[in-house]
C-alpha cells in the first residue's frame, strides 16, 4: 500500500477530541495528542506523504492529524483530494512556519501538540517516546532526534558534524540521554497546548518564511515558555526518532555560509525579546567548548593524512565567523549593545 493509501485509510481514525483545558495529570497513555504537520509547497508532495503515512504507522497513533498548508491553495486542493477523510487547514496566519504552527495550535484539540516537518519521517515509537516525559507535570514541552538522510547517501566530506542542525538536524553537542535542554529541534518537538497558547504561540518575525534560511522561532518560543511557568522543563528525547530528508541545495557551502550568516541574525533578535544569558546560553558552551575541541580533533586528523578534516576544520571557522557578523550586523541595527538578562 502506498503512503497515500495508507494515510486515507487511516485518517477516519483521527477525529478531533475536544478538551476545554490542559490535564497536567495524565499519564503518556492517557495523554490526547495532536500532531501537526505544516507544507507550503507541491513540490515536497511525496515527502509530505511520508511524513502523513509514519505519522499514522504509530502505535498508538494521534487522536487528530492536521495538515495545515501556509498560503496554497492549489496544494491544500490536491491534499483533500488524494486524502479525502484527512483534515486540512488552510493557514490564515502570516505567510512563514511561524504562522502555520499558530494555526496549527490554534486548531489543536488535544492537550499536547507535536510538529512534525513535512520533510520528516517519524521513526516507529516516534511518538510515545516523546510524550513519554509528561508524566512529570513539570514537563511543558519536547524534542527528539532528528536523523539526516543525505542526497548522496552520505554527508558531505567538508561539513562537521556540530553543524548538522544548518540542515535541521540533531548535532554533535547535543545530550546523549534524555534530559533537559534549552529548546528542541523544530523538525520534531511537542508542546502542552494550552500553555503554548496562553503565551502566545511563535512569533513569526524570528522564523522560516518560504526557503529564507532563517530560524530559532522555537528557541524564542520555549524561553518564553519556560519563563512564564517557573520549574518547568523541556525534555530532549534522543530515542524519539524522524529522518529527515536533506535537500541537495543544503549541501552546498553558499547555503552552509548563508545559513550560519541568518542564523546569527535570528540570534540577534531572539535577544532582543528573550535576553543575552537565555538567549545565547547553549551557543556560548557549543562556541567555547565544543567547536574548539571539534577544531582541534580535525587538525589531528588532517596531521595523520585525512584530507576532509582540514575541511571541516576550516568549515567550522566559518560557520562561526559567518553567523558572528550575522548577529552583529542585526544586534546593531536592533540597537542590542551590551543586552543581557531578560529583556
Amino acid at each position: 500500500m502506498t503512503p497515500s493509501a495508507r494515510a486515507a485509510a487511516a485518517s477516519s481514525d483521527l477525529l478531533p477530541t475536544p478538551r476545554a483545558e490542559d490535564d497536567h495529570s495524565q499519564a503518556p497513555g492517557q495523554l490526547d495528542i495532536t500532531v501537526v504537520i505544516c507544507a507550503y509547497t507541491e513540490a515536497r508532495w511525496p515527502l509530505t506523504q511520508a511524513s502523513l503515512a509514519s505519522v499514522l504507522a504509530q502505535d498508538p497513533p494521534p487522536n487528530q492529524l492536521l495538515l495545515v498548508v501556509d498560503h496554497n491553495a492549489a496544494l491544500a486542493e490536491r491534499a483533500r483530494r488524494e486524502y479525502p477523510r484527512l483534515t486540512v487547514v488552510e493557514s490564515d496566519e502570516e505567510p512563514g512556519l511561524s504562522g502555520s504552527r499558530n494555526c496549527g495550535l490554534r486548531e489543536a484539540a488535544c492537550g499536547v501538540t507535536v510538529f512534525l516537518d513535512d520533510d520528516a519521517a517519524a521513526r516507529p515509537g516516534w511518538l510515545s517516546a516523546l510524550v513519554g516525559p509528561y508524566s512529570d507535570a513539570r514537563v511543558v514541552a519536547t524534542g527528539g532526534s532528528v536523523f539526516p538522510v543525505w542526497p548522496a547517501a552520505r554527508p558531505p566530506r567538508w561539513l562537521p558534524p556540530e553543524f548538522y542542525w544548518v540542515v535541521g538536524c540533531s548535532y554533535r553537542g547535543l545530550p546523549e540521554e534524555t534530559g533537559p535542554v534549552r529548546n528542541p529541534i523544530g523538525a520534531s518537538m511537542s508542546m502542552r497546548t494550552a500553555p503554548t497558547r496562553a503565551v502566545g504561540g511563535f512569533y513569526s518575525a524570528v522564523g522560516r518564511v518560504g526557503v529564507k534560511p532563517r530560524g530559532c522561532e522555537e528557541t524564542e518560543l520555549s524561553i518564553r515558555l519556560s519563563a512564564s511557568l517557573p520549574g518547568s522543563l523541556i525534555i530532549y528525547v534522543p530515542e524519539s526518532g524522524v529522518d529527515h530528508t536533506v535537500s541537495r541545495e543544503r549541501v552546498t557551502f553558499g547555503y552552509f555560509v548563508r545559513r550560519n550568516w541568518h542564523e546569527g541574525q535570528s540570534k540577534a533578535m531572539v535577544v532582543r525579546l528573550a535576553g543575552a544569558d537565555a538567549g545565547l546560553e547553549r551557543e556560548r558552551r557549543h562556541v567555547l567548548a565544543v567547536l574548539p575541541r571539534a577544531i582541534l580533533n580535525e587538525l589531528r586528523r588532517a596531521v595523520t593524512g585525512e584530507p576532509s578534516a582540514a575541511a571541516r576544520a576550516g568549515a567550522t571557522v566559518v560557520g562561526v565567523a559567518a553567523a558572528a557578523s550575522g548577529y552583529v550586523v542585526a544586534a546593531a541595527r536592533l540597537g542590542l549593545s551590551g543586552t543581557r538578562g531578560q529583556g
